[in-house]
């Protein structure tokens, strides 16, 4: 798949296309096996990153480093409230040693439901980033991107960091953040993809996963500064948010809608396919295959 515009620098390093999934993290010696099959697959299928999804640890992107040799592995994110930016320098440290160059550290501020001591979000990561740059083990600026959002993150991300990786957004805000980060930042968003072609089926896959989103106020803030309205967050989402927020549909369907995200100014994509059927396992190693098939 190409984009209309030059590749970036961004681009050549981190690739067009990634995979985002919560599910890429270990928990069981079976479950550590099947991850280094499918992560080794997806760096055979041409994926230029892999993203750890969630709030995940850098425990849970070891393992991604040490199954594959070329694909890059970012976080997508690491929580400032969860780990001290001294640990997170010295792992990374770590990493770098045995695994030069391909690890990206995503970081974010998370959300007041799930962090209790969540307070003053900008000041924090302010504060979080001097203690990164101060660390014996310093994380340079440009191994880093913010999950960020709203124009003072995004400004914070243009400033002090590589860029941004926002979750949950439209090719318009893909749009707005290329301008207020400027054009050689890295822009990486997030796309839920539903690669199915019953459009009403799709849409209640969807939803499944979009109602727990609609319960955070930095998404649906974030959301109604792009134009939304109350009413499209009832019922898990309006079919207008819906057809916005994600890429839904035939490999045609979703090509077209990646295609926006591009034409807005995104310098790589970060794929989360959602399981179709019921019962599916975890990891939708079929759609990974479907989509490297349909985009790469």
């Amino acid at each position: 798949m190409t984009s209309d515009a030059p590749a970036s620098r961004h681009t050549r390093t981190y690739g067009l296309l990634g995979i985002w999934s919560a599910s890429l993290r270990p928990t069981t010696p079976k479950g550590r096996l099947e991850l280094t099959d499918a992560v080794t697959e997806l760096e055979d299928l041409g994926y230029g990153t892999v993203w750890s999804g969630g709030s995940p640890s850098l425990d849970d992107a070891a393992p991604l480093l040490e199954a594959t040799s070329r694909i890059k592995v970012a976080t997508g994110i690491v929580s400032i409230w969860e780990h001290t930016a001294e640990t997170v320098a010295a792992r990374i440290a770590d990493f770098e040693s045995r695994h030069p160059g391909r690890f990206l550290l995503g970081l974010g501020v998370s959300h007041d439901a799930l962090a209790p001591q969540y307070a003053r979000p900008y000041a924090a990561m302010v504060a979080y980033l001097d203690a990164l740059d101060a660390a014996p083990d310093a994380l340079p600026a440009d191994r880093r991107v913010l999950a960020a959002l709203g124009p003072k993150m995004l400004n914070l991300a243009a400033d002090r960091a590589a860029g941004a990786h926002p979750y949950l957004v439209t090719p318009e805000h893909t749009a707005q953040a290329r301008e207020v980060l400027g054009p050689d930042a890295f822009l990486a968003p997030e796309l839920t993809v539903v690669l199915e072609p019953d459009l009403d089926r799709a849409r209640t896959v969807a939803r499944t996963m979009l109602g727990f989103y609609l319960t955070l106020p930095n998404y649906t803030n974030n959301l109604l500064r792009l134009g939304f309205t109350e009413a499209d967050f009832e019922n898990n989402g309006s079919d207008r948010l819906l057809d916005a927020l994600f890429a839904l549909g035939d490999a045609d369907r979703v090509r077209a809608k990646a295609e926006e995200y591009y034409a807005a100014g995104a310098d790589h994509l970060a794929l989360q396919a959602l399981p179709t059927n019921e019962g599916q396992s975890a990891l939708p190693r079929a759609e990974w295959r479907a989509l490297a098939k349909a985009l790469l």
